[in-house]
């Protein structure tokens, strides 16, 4: 088990009702799609969560509490042809701050190149060693995302080999004709977003992972100006990386994830760190320039 271990009797009894990593809600929309029988949806649907909830994404063990919360929203817009469909597909995975109810973002991810085949009942299945589906590519894809990120936030790099399985994916899928994977694509795509997480020159945006969620958010509800310094630190470790290459894909996908839990999280805190924090998020993500005066104002 990668999370807190409490040697309790409870724990040690509940040990043996061991589950799978993910607790993925999926849902699959269609709204401006005709000409297409919707059971094909639900169907789709149901085979997805089957096959993320149902397979084993690691060689640990976790107990159904500790299975990573996570959603993937899947947005069909169009069907070119029969069994074809374009659309998009929006990412988000939390994970449980200790000593409170509260859960923190890890991932915030929007990907416009989620285009695959599928025919209904079609079985879904995905091997690490061989090209696949393009769908069952994708979706593994993003598990191990989710996987990697959330072991990188329990201990420093903790996630690195989920990481690799997700470059792994990207690797055997050059030879597809579906966007997403290739370098010369864009610069914001599958591609970019796993090779800039892996990169040395960006390791200070998952090494802050740790410190910003383990020796930060973890220890506010007993010490919050500890929590927010340690959370200050990380950042200092992300700006560092910003600075190395600042238009990396990495940094918007960050941004994207953390930015309002960044606003409440220094609302409250030391003036000095306030004026700090609100000049790094300021130089990293302009964009997000009108939030981030609420650190400023408390409001």
């Amino acid at each position: 088990m990668r999370k807190y271990i409490v040697f309790t009797l409870l724990s040690i009894i509940s040990i043996s009702a061991q589950s799978q990593e993910l607790n993925c809600n999926i849902n699959v929309m269609a709204p401006t799609v005709t000409g297409v029988d919707k059971r094909v949806f639900q169907t789709l649907q149901t085979a997805l969560q089957d096959f993320v909830n149902n397979r084993k994404w690691t060689e640990d063990a976790f107990l159904n509490q500790e299975r990573i919360e996570c959603s993937m929203q899947i947005n069909i817009q169009s069907t070119p042809s029969s069994g074809e469909y374009y659309g998009t597909i929006q990412v988000q995975a939390r994970r449980p701050i200790f000593g409170s109810s509260y859960n923190s973002p890890l991932l915030t991810y929007f990907d416009d190149s989620f285009n695959f085949s599928y025919l209904e009942n079609q079985p879904l299945d995905y091997n690490d060693m061989s090209d696949q589906l393009n769908l069952t590519s994708m979706i593994a894809y993003y598990a191990y995302i989710i996987v990697g990120l959330d072991y990188d936030s329990f201990s420093p790099n903790g996630g690195t080999v989920y990481l690799n399985k997700a470059q792994n994916v990207v690797n055997f899928c050059q030879g597809e004709n579906e966007k997403g994977w290739k370098a010369y694509e864009s610069t914001r795509n599958r591609y970019w977003y796993i090779t800039n997480l892996l990169d040395p020159q960006f390791k200070g945006v998952r090494e802050g992972s740790y410190k910003y969620h383990r020796t930060g958010l973890d220890i506010m509800s007993e010490k919050a100006d500890d929590g927010r310094k340690s959370i200050t630190e990380s950042l200092d470790l992300v700006k560092a990386a910003f600075d190395n290459q600042p238009g990396s894909f990495l940094f918007k996908v960050f941004f994207d994830t953390k930015s309002d839990e960044l606003v409440n999280i220094y609302s409250q805190g030391l003036p000095d760190e306030k004026n700090k924090v609100y000049t790094y998020l300021n130089s990293m993500d302009p964009a997000n320039g009108t939030k981030y005066q609420k650190i400023i104002s408390g409001k």
